[in-house]
C-alpha cells in the first residue's frame, strides 16, 4: 500500500521542488526525512531518481517545508532541504536562494498570507539560516499571478517579477561574514598546492577561487561538466574550506555528509563567451565571470545565494572577488555575474566602517511558478 501525502510541485528561479505543509509530514525528523527521500526516489545508485519525482539533477531535488510563523515578525517558517540523489540524506545546513523565491506565491497561493493586489509582502523566516527574506509578489484576484514579461537566465519564456530581499545575509551558517577571519587565504591542495581563496558566508557558506588557479579561463562550461579532474580539484578546494571553517571534522566526511555546504565557485575577471543557449555574452555585459559546482557537478546556471555571497565579496577591498572587478563595478553597488545560463544580477548594500563591514542587504528578481498540486505518493512502510 501506499501513503498519500499533500503537496505542490514548484518551480523557483532555476530550481524546482515539493513544497510541503509542515503538517502534512511525520513530525520525528527521521521518519520525515524517509518520506522525502521516497516522494524523490532517493537513494538510487543509478543516479537517476527513476522510482520518485526528482530529476536525476542537484537543482530538481531539492524540498521546501513550510508553516506558519509562531512569531509576529514573520509570517512563514520556511525550511530547505537539498535531497541526494544516491545516499540516503536530506542535507538542512544553508538555503537554496531559487527556491525561496517559490515560498512567497506558495504562502500567498495557500492562504498562509492575506492577499493584497498588486503586490503581497511576504516576510519569509528561513529555518535553516535563522534569516530574513522578504519575497514581493505579483497578486491577481486574490492568488500569485506569474504571469509577466521578467526572464532570467535558465528559465525559458518569461514571468512576473518577485523581488527578494536578503536581510543581513551575513553569517547564515557559520555566524561571520569571513568565518576565517580573512578576506583572503591560501589552502594547501594536493595536486594544485597553494591556492589564494576568499571565504564568504551570506545566504550559504561560499569559498572562491579564481579561474587561473585551477588552470582555466573562466568560460569553461564543457570542459567542467567533463572533466573529472577540474572537479576533483573543486571539490577538494570545497573539502579543505569545510574543515577550515568548522562544518565538517574531515575533508572525507565533508564529500560524504556534507555536499551541498560549503559550496565552491571559480571567478574570473569578464570575458566573451556563448551560453549554453548558443546566445553571446559579451564582456561588457558582466562584471564578473563565476562557474560554481552543486553536489559534485557543475551548476548550469547560477544559485541565488551563490550571487549574494559573490556580490558582497565583490564590494568589499581586500577579496579575491572585489580584486577581479573594474573601479566603476566596485561603485555600482550592482554585480553582474556572467554564469553558464547567461547573467544574473544582484544588487549589495554593504556598510562599512574602519576594517569592518557590515552586509545589510541583497536585492535581485526572480520568476516563480506552481507546477503541479495534489499528492505524492509513498510506499507505507
Amino acid at each position: 500500500m501506499q501513503k498519500r501525502i499533500p503537496a505542490v510541485l514548484m518551480r523557483g528561479g532555476t530550481s524546482k521542488g515539493l513544497f510541503f505543509h509542515e503538517r502534512d509530514l511525520p513530525p520525528d525528523p527521521e521518519a520525515r526525512d524517509r518520506v522525502i527521500l521516497a516522494a524523490y526516489g532517493s537513494p538510487d545508485p543509478y543516479r537517476r531518481q527513476i522510482d520518485g519525482v526528482g530529476g536525476a539533477q542537484s537543482v530538481t531535488s531539492k524540498v521546501a517545508v513550510i508553516s506558519p510563523s509562531p512569531s509576529p515578525d514573520y509570517d512563514v517558517v520556511y525550511r530547505f532541504g537539498q535531497v541526494s540523489i544516491d545516499r540516503p540524506i536530506v542535507d538542512y545546513k544553508g538555503n537554496c536562494g531559487n527556491m525561496s523565491s517559490a515560498v512567497g506565491p506558495f504562502a500567498v497561493d495557500e492562504g498562509l498570507v492575506a492577499a493584497v493586489e498588486p503586490v503581497t509582502r511576504v516576510r519569509i523566516h528561513q529555518k535553516n539560516t535563522d534569516k530574513l527574506i522578504i519575497a514581493e509578489v505579483p497578486v491577481r484576484r486574490g492568488k500569485f499571478d506569474p504571469t509577466g514579461d521578467y526572464a532570467i537566465d535558465g528559465v525559458p519564456g518569461t514571468g512576473s517579477r518577485i523581488l527578494l530581499r536578503f536581510v543581513d545575509p551575513a553569517g547564515a551558517v557559520t555566524g561571520r561574514l569571513f568565518p576565517t577571519g580573512n578576506r583572503r587565504d591560501r589552502f594547501d591542495i594536493a595536486g594544485l598546492g597553494s591556492v589564494e581563496v576568499s571565504c564568504v558566508d551570506a545566504a550559504n557558506p561560499f569559498v572562491f577561487v579564481r579561474a587561473e588557479s585551477l588552470g582555466l579561463k573562466g568560460t569553461e562550461t564543457e570542459e567542467i561538466e567533463r572533466g573529472a579532474e577540474i572537479k576533483s580539484k573543486m571539490e577538494a578546494v570545497r573539502c579543505r574550506a569545510a574543515v577550515v571553517l568548522g562544518i565538517t571534522a574531515s575533508e572525507e566526511e565533508a564529500t560524504r555528509r556534507s555536499q551541498a555546504v560549503p559550496k565552491v565557485a571559480m571567478v574570473a575577471a569578464p570575458r566573451s563567451y556563448p551560453a549554453l543557449n548558443g546566445r553571446m555574452i559579451e564582456s561588457g555585459d558582466v562584471d564578473l565571470l563565476a562557474r560554481m559546482m552543486s553536489m559534485g557537478n557543475l551548476h548550469r546556471t547560477y544559485a541565488v545565494s551563490g550571487a549574494v555571497a559573490a556580490a558582497g565579496a565583490a564590494m568589499i577591498p581586500g577579496t579575491i572577488v572585489n580584486d577581479l572587478l573594474s573601479e566603476n563595478a566596485r561603485d555600482r553597488g550592482l554585480l553582474r555575474i556572467g554564469h553558464p545560463g547567461g547573467v544574473i544580477e544582484v544588487g549589495a548594500v554593504i556598510e562599512s566602517r574602519a576594517d569592518e563591514a557590515c552586509y545589510r542587504e541583497a536585492v535581485l528578481g526572480r520568476t516563480s511558478r506552481r507546477l503541479m498540486e495534489g499528492s505524492v505518493l509513498v510506499p507505507e512502510r
